[in-house]
């Protein structure tokens, strides 16, 4: 019986579940931009350009391989508004009466289609996503019955698992685990920071962007330069470039920021290992063999590679082992709201605004300036983990809920009290100077805590350790924290303290 086969916008690979003993003669594959998808939150211009464009790129290429593909471009008006109505116009015709997809990536689609077979009367085939190194049924085996999930455990496991930097008799390579405490240099301009990968858009990019223009022109962020691969080739020529430019230099500077760079070493290839471009393995693979090969070194290797088969693999296991319970997690009682300036970068504060702008221009930031610029400030200042859960989903190429949700949530809220990390990423000023040159550039002074034009991360972060005492006195990670803040005057607490309560009453003209 013909089967119709709906490959989502973060699925375009051949090797897809779906389309496994699949007949390209008689199964009809079913893909649609569609008004709900698109604007369920407010994404990045240049992400709904990469995800229509590569999507449009993907059904031509299962077309030329003699699939035949129904394709709805975006339109407001289009009848079918949501997928579920893409397909119930497709089981209209005659011939198609099962469905078969791929799982997806985010709770609430996947609640959706798990009533499909109620609400249209068909059978629903959801079959796992391989593209994966871990089922979900792996990771939940591997957490139970453990008090702590930590990815570092979880990341030997993945190593051993698929032979990565593993020695021939079970050891890791450069005898240890982990480089990262080598991965944390100051950028100080040398060496020179390769040129971004760039594509050239072509005619279906620019049509996509002109759309894009058209019907999302209240979304946040630009198409302006838009240049990322939206195909399997270009993809992996972007896979090519970071090897031979920037992985070398990954290591070292993986943490640093800039006020000159938006890339630096970093790889960029998030987006399209996230949509199916990439395979998640494949790159991990090739950045092992530079290592092999004397290409690169150990702590540039195994950090990039921990990034993939670590973080990436355990942050979706645990969102699909606590959805959606997980959503609602706000054990910090953060109830501010998240300041404007998240959606126009106008604030005084330098690595804010740089972060943000960059994030406007690029859909894209990396790890550190997430963490620990515009995530730590959202931390410090208690800010509702929803909303800016949401904000990360909408301004990143990259980001999807099963990885942003736990990254966010956890990672930099601390919002599920402890179980994703052993402690909250909070940091003064002082970590920003030590890892970028936006302090010397700031309206704000990083050596200031008290005074008016003091950097506000000082004062906050002093706030948020004082307020949250019964939190985290008792943790082992935060001891030295709390034994710094009892030992400062009395009159020097008082003054951080109100000096951050300032702050918090006029967030927004910071």
């Amino acid at each position: 019986m013909p089967n119709l086969i709906l490959i989502l916008g973060d699925q375009l690979t051949t090797d897809i579940s779906a389309l496994e003993n699949a007949n390209r003669d008689h199964d009809r594959v079913v893909m649609a931009e569609v008004h709900d998808e698109a604007s369920y939150t407010n994404h990045h211009k240049k992400k709904l350009v990469l995800l229509f464009s590569a999507m449009r790129h993907f059904a031509r290429r299962l077309e030329a391989a003699g699939w035949r593909v129904y394709y709805q471009t975006y339109h407001p008006d289009n009848d079918a508004q949501s997928l579920e109505a893409a397909i119930a116009s497709q089981l209209k015709e005659p011939g198609a009466d099962r469905v078969i997809t791929t799982e997806c990536g985010e709770w609430r689609l996947h609640e959706q289609i798990e009533q499909w077979h109620e609400r249209l009367g068909v059978p629903v085939e959801i079959r796992p996503d391989t593209r994966f190194i871990a089922s979900k049924q792996e990771f939940a085996g591997w957490a139970e019955g453990r008090k702590q999930l930590r990815m570092e455990f979880f990341y030997r496991e993945m190593r051993r698992k698929t032979g990565l930097l593993m020695t021939s008799d079970g050891k890791p390579e450069g005898g240890h685990w982990n480089f990262d405490a080598a991965n944390r240099r100051k950028w100080s301009g040398k060496p020179a920071a390769p040129a971004p990968f760039r594509v050239a858009p072509d005619k279906v990019t620019r049509e996509v962007i002109e759309l894009v223009e058209e019907h999302f022109a209240g979304h946040f962020g630009t198409t302006e330069d838009f240049h990322f691969a939206v195909t399997p080739e270009d993809a992996k020529q972007a896979l090519d470039y970071f090897i031979d430019f920037a992985l070398p230099c990954f290591g070292d500077f993986q943490d640093a920021m800039s006020e000159d760079e938006d890339w630096l070493f970093h790889s960029i290839l998030s987006p399209y290992i996230n949509c199916g471009l990439l395979d998640p393995l494949a790159v991990c693979e090739a950045a092992a063999q530079t290592w092999y090969a004397g290409r690169a070194p150990i702590n540039a290797v195994e950090g990039f590679i921990r990034q993939i088969l670590g973080w990436r693999e355990f942050v979706r296991g645990i969102y699909w082992m606590n959805m959606p319970e997980y959503a609602r997690e706000n054990r910090l009682g953060n109830t501010r709201a998240l300041p404007w300036f998240y959606w126009t970068g106008e604030t005084k504060m330098r690595c804010m605004h740089k972060a943000i702008d960059a994030t406007r221009r690029n859909a894209y930031a990396h790890h550190i300036q997430r963490l620990m610029v515009t995530g730590n400030f959202a931390l410090l200042a208690g800010v509702k983990p929803e909303e800016i859960c949401d904000w990360y989903l909408a301004v990143y190429a990259d980001a999807y809920d099963w990885v942003e949700l736990p990254n966010v949530l956890g990672m930099v809220m601390h919002a599920d009290g402890g179980y994703l990390g052993s402690k909250p990423y909070a940091a003064s000023g002082k970590y920003i100077q030590r890892m970028s040159n936006h302090c010397s550039n700031c309206h704000y002074k990083v050596n200031k805590s008290t005074e008016e034009d003091a950097c506000p991360f000082n004062a906050l972060y002093w706030h948020f350790i004082n307020r949250h005492r019964e939190d985290f006195a008792n943790n082992p990670r935060m001891g030295m924290m709390y034994r710094n803040w009892d030992r400062q005057k009395p009159e020097r607490r008082q003054a951080l303290l109100q000096r951050a309560e300032d702050l918090l009453a006029r967030l927004e003209q910071l």
